[in-house]
């Protein structure tokens, strides 16, 4: 078995949860490397793009967080052998990570302009996303996106929408995807429920 290290910010969300999820899901050991937002200037010297996370695999170090997800599925049962059910499940975890870049910048702003910035997204580009996702999600059963089962991309929608949903998010009403893609949220607690789910929120107490 490869020795893993995975590095990330310390905290729940963002670009490194749903692989966090896959191998605790599998039960692949790996170093779980979480490090404080102050750490932060220091860490991003040792990547390639001054961004996480990263992946070192037997102290090779890999960047980009959907080609981590699919290889941390493919480690841990999570991600579809049949390659039309590997496509489908692609697409969405490119659709979620796209919502997440145009969603990016606004971190860097304050105030006016980030609500401005936001507030655009919540009338434009996030309702369309959503919708998609949901429409995607009916038309392979309404319980998972891909394979008829869990997988990466379960999780890695399981995370933006859980996100979404949690309020910290200023400028972004919690209840956007209820009133947008309802079965989003079917879907979300429906993954919450897994028991291996409760037993990794259960370890690292929700921050």
């Amino acid at each position: 078995m490869s020795q893993l290290k995975l590095t990330y910010f310390d905290t729940h969300g963002g670009r490194a949860e749903p692989i966090r999820l896959a191998l605790h899901l599998g039960g692949v050991a790996f170093e779980d490397h979480r490090f404080g937002f102050a750490e932060f200037a220091e860490v991003r010297k040792t990547t390639p793009f001054s961004q996480v996370p990263t992946l070192q695999v037997d102290g090779v170090q890999v960047t980009q967080c959907d080609a981590i997800l699919r290889y941390a599925g493919k480690l841990a049962n999570l991600y579809p052998a049949d390659a039309f059910q590997a496509l489908l499940c692609d697409e969405v975890m490119y659709v979620v990570e796209e919502a997440s870049v145009k969603l990016g910048p606004s971190f860097r702003l304050t105030g006016e302009a980030q609500k401005e910035a936001r507030l655009a997204l919540v009338n434009g580009s996030m309702p369309v996303y959503l919708a998609w996702l949901q429409n995607q999600l009916l038309a392979h059963g309404g319980e998972y996106f891909a394979d008829n089962r869990l997988t990466v991309a379960d999780l890695k929608v399981f995370v933006d929408v859980r996100f979404l949903n949690s309020g910290r998010l200023d400028h972004v009403p919690t209840d956007l995807v209820e009133k947008v893609a309802p079965l989003l949220n079917t879907h979300m607690q429906r993954i919450a429920q897994n028991p291996a789910v409760l037993a990794y929120y259960a370890k690292f107490a929700a921050k």
